[in-house]
């Protein structure tokens, strides 16, 4: 091509350069790309649970029967529905404000800031975590629900009322909830590195913290994840 016919390209056109699609980095935009295809799988799962949940036979048993107090604490353990899975819930909740407060902090440059609520935000799922684990130990030990058995029964005025409820729910409810626990788990050893990260003062030297932005999307994503789950599988 000729110099003449370079000179008389128009300067601002779509395919000069230069252009950041929908004013995010390069990194962002993969981790939307990421998000929207964990997005699908999770939507998969919880689409296969509603239709099993619909279609069993024999039936479904009650959130509130098989979600009945806090395991393991003498005296809590019985008569308190959904009590625990609530403290779950406000638990990974409140890890996403830390997430927030953090990724602000990031934003003026606030290296003490961030390193304080990163930590936070991984207590936080530490906590979620420890949560999940007691209450996945006292199903299978205590209950003895397990992906080959459940022992609780359909309720009455349900068709199958007196049998043991369909092996469908301990098999989804182990598989979607170890999923979710997975994906916090990997948050966790993620938030772990770039707390270690901002603490060594890494994201200084780069004069950034859109890495902790992109953390922030992972963890505001498994956050939302865990909202679908908690309704499907304790609340209906």
């Amino acid at each position: 091509m000729s110099a003449d016919a370079t000179a008389n390209l128009p300067k601002d056109g779509i395919w000069t350069g230069g252009r950041v699609p929908m004013g995010a980095s390069f990194g962002k935009l993969m981790m939307w790309f990421f998000l929207l295809s964990d997005a699908f799988t999770f939507s998969s799962l919880l689409i296969s649970y509603s239709y099993f949940r619909v279609t069993a036979s024999p039936g479904w048993v009650k959130a509130e029967e098989v979600f009945n107090g806090v395991p393991w604490i003498p005296g809590l353990e019985h008569g308190l529905p959904l009590v625990f899975v609530g403290i779950m819930t406000f638990i990974l909740i409140m890890s996403s404000v830390t997430m927030v407060l953090a990724v602000e902090s990031g934003h003026r440059m606030n290296r003490k800031g961030v390193v304080f609520y990163m930590f936070l935000t991984i207590i936080g799922g530490l906590m979620f975590l420890g949560c999940q684990a007691m209450e996945w130990t006292n199903l299978i030990i205590e209950e003895g629900m397990t992906m080959h058995n459940n022992p609780f029964l359909v309720p009455l005025g349900e068709p199958g009322a007196g049998q043991h409820a369909s092996l469908l729910f301990g098999q989804l409810f182990f598989t979607i909830t170890g999923f979710h626990g997975f994906h916090v788990f990997s948050g966790v050893v993620i938030n772990c590195i770039m707390f270690f990260k901002a603490k060594k003062g890494d994201f200084e030297k780069v004069g950034h913290y859109e890495m902790i932005e992109k953390v922030g999307l992972y963890w505001h994503f498994v956050d939302l994840v865990w909202v679908f789950v908690f309704t499907l599988f304790y609340l209906i």
